[in-house]
């Protein structure tokens, strides 16, 4: 067997969605061979065997939204080690952001990071491409160079900082309907935000912090719905983090507007009350909301008016999250607390069923990305991305114990019942209770 050929590969005992009773899973040639009791049949010698104990499998889990720090941050992340984390995660796809040093705003740091993924090996690495030069909110990149080069750029955003200007973005939206690529904005009225560093409510004031409005984001939700309306585009909404914006959500889509939205599992999980301790791993952009905002979210997820979930997975060093609050560098770690954190909340309470978890954790978002052969049905036939998760095997966070280079996770200590035991990228295990495979 060639080393460029994927080994045959016999999940045993796997309960695909979650339903029935485990069955086996044949993977041939990085497909899906067969499914059933006998699916092991006159195995190959050189076939492998991974005996899962009755395991969920999923389809492989797509991540429209991560800080991979490659080039420019490497003593936070690499692609290498971001890749790790998201096979442990359950990832056989994510999205990595385009501010970068210096930021993927052309064709030749959007294709070397596409190369550094495809020799990595371990997810399909896509690069997102910046819908501004140097992320400035001015001129619009070269997205069509980006889009027909090597990477085949399908997603543009300027996340870390808003498309502000509505001319630029009116702009942006028009040219990216005739290049079939999607925008994907982050959500945030600069001039609303100014110092801010936590939501503006009770905690904020009681804590002396300055307040971030919802208003800051809701307004630019709005805007956006409204200019893809005209343009004829397409839009997401990356981290959506208020009530609010749900209620613009179900507003836009009743429109016929064509929108989308992703959710973050710490906006799912956490809010405000976090920051009684000061403490800067808690700092995000959008900040953590109140308890409401969660709920709505939560309820957003379900119905579908959110689309999807994405880990917004951040990075950092130590420093930069071990000061002063209002210093510290936002955002924090999730490609691998993502699938419990949603499974605890959704899947533990009966809200959802597993095969609603693959929906937004792996249907809808390759969709949204226009992927072909991410996200499909656990068939015959069908691409060999897949997770395998222990339903009930109690395990707790330890920052340092994460694959990620950083260890800026907001979860430290807690414990979750759910974790992903096994990845299949492309017809291969990439991931095996916690050891990441070559």
């Amino acid at each position: 067997m060639s080393a460029l050929e994927p080994p045959t590969l016999l999940l045993r005992r796997v309960r695909p969605y979650g339903e029935g009773d485990p069955v086996d899973v044949l993977v041939r040639d990085g497909l899906v061979a067969a499914i059933g009791p006998d699916a092991g049949a006159d195995l190959p010698g050189e076939a492998e065997i991974h005996d899962l104990g009755g395991a969920v499998l999923l389809p492989g889990f797509v991540d429209l939204h991560t800080h991979l720090r490659e080039p420019g941050r490497e003593d936070t992340e690499t692609v290498a080690s971001g890749s790790a984390a998201a096979a442990r995660g359950g990832y056989t796809a994510v999205f990595a952001m385009a501010n970068t040093q210096p930021p993927q705003d052309n064709q030749t740091v959007t294709d070397s990071v596409w190369r550094i993924g495809r020799s990595v090996g371990l997810c399909d690495i896509h690069p997102v491409g910046a819908v501004t030069v140097g992320l400035k909110g001015e001129q619009l990149t070269e997205m069509g160079q980006m889009a027909s080069g090597e990477a085949g750029v399908r997603i543009f955003s300027d996340d870390g900082m808003c498309v502000y200007d509505p001319l630029v973005m009116r702009r942006a939206l028009e040219y990216s309907a005739g290049l079939g690529v999607l925008i994907a904005q982050h959500a945030e009225e600069p001039r609303l935000t100014k110092g801010a560093v936590a939501h503006e409510g009770p905690t904020a004031a009681r804590l002396g912090l300055t307040g971030w409005p919802r208003s800051a984001e809701e307004s630019i939700v709005a805007r956006d719905a409204i200019l893809a309306r005209d343009a004829g585009a397409r839009v997401h909404i990356c981290h959506a983090s208020t009530t609010g914006t749900v209620e613009l959500l179900k507003w836009a889509k009743a429109q016929g507007i064509s929108i989308t939205a992703e959710v973050t599992p710490h906006h799912l999980l956490l809010d405000d009350t976090r920051l009684e301790t000061y403490d800067g791993v808690y700092r995000v952009n959008p900040p953590l909301r109140e308890a409401h905002d969660t709920l709505a979210l939560r309820d957003a997820l379900v119905s579908g008016v959110i689309d999807c979930v994405a880990t917004d997975h951040a990075p950092h060093a130590a420093q930069e999250k071990c000061c002063e609050f209002a210093a510290a560098r936002p955002g924090m770690l999730g490609l691998e607390t993502a699938l419990p954190i949603v499974a605890a909340l959704l899947v533990e309470s009966g809200e959802m069923t597993w095969r609603d978890l693959a929906r937004v954790m792996s249907a809808r978002p390759a969709e949204i990305a226009g992927l072909t052969d991410q996200g499909r049905p656990i068939a015959v036939g069908e691409p060999a991305n897949l997770a395998a998760v222990e339903p009930d095997s109690p395990w707790t966070v330890v920052g340092e114990e994460l694959a990620s280079l950083s260890a800026n996770t907001p979860y430290e200590g807690m414990t979750f019942a759910a974790r992903v035991v096994g990845t299949v990228y492309r017809g291969r295990m990439t991931h095996r209770d916690g050891e990441v495979l070559a």
